[in-house]
């Protein structure tokens, strides 16, 4: 895949996605390497850093913009953006730590009108650590 920052609008301090190791029509794989400097393990939790889990479930879901909008043939700059419109069945079964190399995955399960249903999951050393059910969609941006 080209640079896979054309297919997302997030830029870096928010930014859960570093590469891209595989990408077909309906399914992403990509990676983000948790480093110990993150800003948000100031506040969560000094002296005891973890991943927020809501920041997890981002991970999953600016790899699924970058699945939308290359399936679509589109890039960031087109004036649609990804919104995520629903999240359910969030299950955090591990905890991420500094130093630990996420795997991100998604998968398309249908597309209806203009939402696209999918599913995520991340693991970390082989172990899942999140699984999530969501729908999105590419809509114009408004200002």
């Amino acid at each position: 895949m080209k640079n896979f920052l054309d297919y997302m609008p997030q830029r870096e301090p928010f930014l859960f996605v570093d590469r891209v190791v595989e990408i077909t029509d309906s399914y992403i794989k990509t990676e983000k390497q948790v480093k110990a400097d993150e800003p948000f393990f100031a506040g969560h939790f000094p002296g005891r850093p973890i991943m927020p889990g809501v920041l997890i479930c981002e991970a999953v879901f600016q790899s699924s913009s970058i699945l939308m909008s290359n399936r679509a043939g589109t890039t960031s700059n087109d004036g649609r953006i990804p919104l995520i419109t629903r999240i359910s069945n969030v299950k955090l079964k591990q905890v991420v730590l500094p130093g630990d190399l996420m795997g991100v995955e998604v998968k398309l399960k249908e597309i209806l009108g203009q939402a696209a249903y999918m599913s995520g999951k991340v693991k970390v050393k082989g172990k899942t650590v999140l699984t999530v059910e969501f729908t999105a969609m590419l809509v114009t941006e408004t200002v």
